[in-house]
């Protein structure tokens, strides 16, 4: 499933941490027992303690933002996780080396190694408290995120097998149904025996996939050629599908039913006749997209397309990646281009 991107407005946790977490590395570094708050060497070391922290949490807040960019997902929780904690543990150690420096090189102040590993360990506060606050947020607006997802995908997916299913038997029923016809016909009428066979495939899948958000390409295609093959025995070779499909890509993930929805839909708006054959194309762009494409012919009816079938691709996609279905109509030509997933 898609992860929802997460945009965190940080400028209110910063107007209020920067200074508390500078309060807490100057107690930290400094001894001050004794000292008005409101003296000046108090307030001196709490704005540069503020400072440090500043350049810790911007720094660390930008590691934190191209790491959750490059790595969303929650299965790469892990290893963004780690890769944050090596980047942030450089990051603090450059810090104070870098300030050290620049104190050297304006004060008379030495920088020794005890003084340096001091500044690395109070630069930990800052650190690992500004890290806390941005995998919290985080973690519980994509919590929230995938919850809203989940629900509206199994809305979507009642859609889908409301709209497959449409104006037939219940499926369960149905396929006993044909099992028990398949015993009644003669064994030696073939092609009757095969086209129940390829019947009840088309069925299996639909109950087998109704509660699956995402199947192999290479088990919806396996479908797809049951539902092909019932309908060309309705139309023969007025009906012509070609397939361009790399090996590799069988095991990409698609949403079920999606491309027998876009093949019905070409068989269902466009005239199939000797005269004027329709040619369905499903071929594979690069790894990415899978492409439906069928000349256009469309039939004159007085029946208004409801483009629910299509609507619900597009929700469902939506809900399953960040890519976008891309739909593309010609005078000649119609093409609808899915997302190609990878397995989870």
């Amino acid at each position: 499933m898609a992860t929802e991107k997460v945009i965190i407005d940080d400028m209110k946790y910063r107007w209020v941490g920067i200074p508390l977490i500078g309060l807490v590395m100057h107690f930290f570094s400094h001894d001050t027992r004794g000292v008005s708050w409101l003296s000046i060497d108090f307030l001196q070391g709490w704005l540069t303690a503020c400072v440090f922290t500043f350049l810790y949490w911007v720094g660390n807040a930008w590691i934190w933002k191209k790491l959750t960019h490059t790595f969303p997902h929650y299965s790469q929780t892990r290893k963004r996780l780690l890769l944050l904690a090596l980047y942030s543990l450089l990051y603090s150690l450059i810090v104070p080396g870098m300030l050290d420096v620049i104190l050297m090189y304006f004060t008379d102040l030495a920088c020794t190694y005890d003084s340096f590993m001091g500044s690395c360990l109070v630069g930990l506060i800052p650190t690992f408290l500004c890290l806390l606050i941005y995998e919290s947020v985080f973690f519980f607006e994509s919590w929230k995120a995938n919850v809203k997802k989940t629900e509206a995908l199994a809305r979507e997916n009642v859609q889908s097998q409301l709209e497959t299913l449409k104006n037939q038997l219940d499926p369960h029923f149905l396929f006993n149904s044909l099992n028990t016809l398949a015993s009644l016909i003669d064994d030696q009428n073939t092609p009757a025996q095969e086209y129940l066979e390829r019947l009840a495939d088309v069925y299996r899948y639909v109950l087998v996939s109704r509660e699956k958000n995402t199947v192999t390409l290479e088990e919806e295609m396996d479908f797809l050629d049951a539902y092909i093959y019932l309908n060309k025995v309705r139309f023969r070779e007025n009906l012509k599908v070609e397939k361009k499909i790399s090996s590799n890509a069988y095991q990409q993930q698609v949403a079920p039913l999606s491309i027998q929805m876009l093949v019905e839909n070409a068989i269902k708006h466009n005239i199939v006749s000797k005269d004027k054959p329709l040619t369905i194309k499903i071929s594979q762009e690069d790894d990415n997209y899978l492409a439906i494409e069928n000349n256009v012919q469309e039939k004159i009816t007085f029946e208004k397309s409801t483009k629910v079938g299509l609507q619900n691709i597009i929700n469902r996609y939506s809900l399953l990646t960040n890519k976008q279905v891309n739909i593309h109509k010609s005078p000649d030509l119609f093409t609808v281009r899915i997302p190609l997933l990878q397995a989870i």
